[in-house]
């Protein structure tokens, strides 16, 4: 059974950094590009970044510069390290598995079959 367990989220002071967690299980994690993406009330899921199963990484202008994704496929994760967090940063973020192996399409969340429940992020003094 494929699962993707996102963690690490929380309430964060604005200007301040975390690092998100998506643990995967059911299949072999190097075969596939992973995803991260961001939901806020009202709004529609927004796509972030993408890290292929050769490490190349993509991210959507707002998040360049400020968060990073890795993988440790050893680990079966991949993280999302996020910092100098704005308040516009506050969502539900979602790992999800990426159709193939490198990040065509990488925001749009047709490109994805799997998904992890959320990880709720609030960025507020």
């Amino acid at each position: 059974q494929v699962q993707l367990v996102e963690s690490g989220g929380g309430l964060v002071q604005p200007g301040g950094s975390l690092r998100l967690s998506c643990q995967a299980s059911g299949f072999t994690l190097a075969g596939y590009a992973i995803g991260w993406f961001r939901q806020a009330p009202g709004k529609q899921r927004e796509g972030l970044s993408c890290i292929s199963k050769n490490d190349e990484t993509f991210y959507v202008g707002s998040v360049m510069g400020r968060f990073t994704i890795s993988r440790d496929n050893g680990k079966g994760t991949v993280y999302l390290q996020m910092n100098s967090l704005k308040s516009e940063d506050t969502a539900v973020y979602y790992c999800a598995r990426h159709r193939y192996s490198y990040c065509t399409s990488y925001g749009s969340v047709s490109t994805y079959d799997f998904w992890g429940q959320g990880t709720q992020v609030t960025v507020s003094s």
